[in-house]
């Protein structure tokens, strides 16, 4: 049967936009956004901007603002798109009604932007696998790590939304997704989706779905772990993962119209070291990214924001970096008594 067919979805557009909704996605949407000049406005006169919205949605003249671009850089160069507080509102709206349902369609070993998920799950996944692979370490593992090229760029809106058609029976539904989707393009019309936008961590995790129940249903691949654009998959037959790599090519190229990355796609066995969300990864242990080391020295310089602090002392708890580790806690504890 049809992955989707088993999977429709009946949401009411009228309980999405309705002003209960509205107003519970805001007190969700409030907390740590207070101080923000921006969301402090719209606050002033929250019921008018909130039955503004609602009217225009429920009429059908909703209209997406345009995005304030920014770049940040830690850790890697990214454009960020940020919409206006309207829109992130409804973003957060959509968000809370949909992700429950969609959730329970994705396989367990997809990790990012998921509750009961995230990086530190997805790690102590990765390690379990290698010593499931490797016999407790009597074997020789193998592992295929690949990454996708401008993973959020190049998503294909047309097949976005030719996928959520299959898993809604409300169209209503399906021209609000399709209003979201279109407010924004990469390189070209019809093509992207905005770094910022809550939609969009569930939209590619929609997206890739597809390749993650290819990967286990059609390859029937065991020993699979997807976080975002990257994954992994192991075994202890390294010419299996040689013909893989380029039928896993074909699909997302054919299906997704997505690209792996010609320098970020290798097999390397286990006990060398793979380098998988942002540590090294060994047999027995786990040691920090040489460029993310690199990063939190300087970060204990320089930094005053203590919530970038935190989520380097966070990465740190996951390996062997127990002297970086305490020095970062002290400074947090400084800067949290200031």
């Amino acid at each position: 049967m049809d992955i989707h067919m088993k999977n429709k979805i009946i949401i009411s557009y009228q309980d999405t936009i309705s002003p209960k909704n509205l107003y519970e996605t805001w007190q969700e949407f409030l907390p740590g956004k207070k101080g923000k000049e921006d969301v402090s406005e719209f606050a002033l006169n929250l019921s008018n901007n909130i039955f503004n919205l609602h009217y225009d949605l429920k009429d059908k003249t909703y209209q997406h603002s345009n995005y304030e671009a920014f770049n940040i850089s830690d850790p890697k160069p990214r454009n960020i798109h940020k919409a206006s507080v309207r829109d992130r509102l409804l973003h957060h709206a959509i968000y809370r009604i949909l992700y429950p349902f969609f959730d329970k369609t994705f396989i367990s070993d997809s990790y990012s932007c998921r509750l009961n998920k995230g990086t530190h799950r997805a790690l102590n996944r990765f390690r379990d696998f290698g010593r499931k692979v490797s016999k407790n370490h009597t074997k020789t593992c193998w592992v295929l790590k690949c990454d996708i090229r401008k993973f959020f760029a190049s998503v294909d809106q047309t097949i976005l939304l030719n996928i959520l058609k299959k898993h809604f029976t409300d169209t209503d539904i399906l021209w609000l997704l399709e209003r979201i989707i279109t407010s924004f393009y990469s390189t070209k019309e019809g093509v992207g989706l905005p770094l910022g936008n809550l939609t969009s961590q569930l939209l590619v995790n929609i997206y890739m779905n597809e390749f993650d129940q290819w990967m286990k249903h059609q390859m029937r691949v065991k020993y699979y772990i997807r976080y975002a654009d990257d994954f992994v998959i192991l075994s202890q037959d390294k010419d299996y993962l040689l013909e893989l790599t380029p039928k896993i090519a074909d699909f997302l190229e054919e299906n997704l119209k997505l690209q792996l990355h010609p320098n970020k796609v290798f097999i390397k066995t286990f006990s060398s070291g793979v380098d998988f969300l942002g540590w090294v990864h060994f047999s027995k242990h786990r040691v920090l990214r040489t460029a993310t080391k690199r990063r939190v020295p300087n970060a204990l310089k320089e930094s005053e924001n203590v919530n970038s602090l935190i989520s380097y002392a966070g990465l740190l708890k996951h390996g062997n970096q127990f002297q970086l580790k305490e020095r970062l806690e002290e400074k947090i504890e400084l800067l949290l008594e200031k």
